[in-house]
């Protein structure tokens, strides 16, 4: 006796084209560093901090990416 087996056709991996980031607005900037919104601008005035981008004339957010490499930054330094 001969056993079929189905196969289907597996489905491709796509690689997006250019590397996937999102806006963090400062309510999720502030969760994700633990800090408040005036030591961000502090440090961002220092320059220790990434700089926001303005995604509107009134409206500002940090790319994901940047505060996620300053959080292992700070991580990897053993903070201050």
């Amino acid at each position: 006796m001969q056993q079929i087996i189905e196969t289907r056709p597996r489905p491709a991996v796509v690689t997006p084209l250019v590397p996937r980031d999102r806006l963090l607005r400062l309510p999720d900037v502030s969760a994700i560093v633990g800090i408040r919104k005036s030591s961000i601008y502090a440090l961002m005035k220092e320059g220790k901090f990434p700089k926001c981008i303005y995604i509107t004339s009134k409206t500002v957010a940090w790319p994901e990416s940047a505060v996620l490499a300053w959080v292992n930054d700070r991580i990897n330094k053993g903070a201050v």
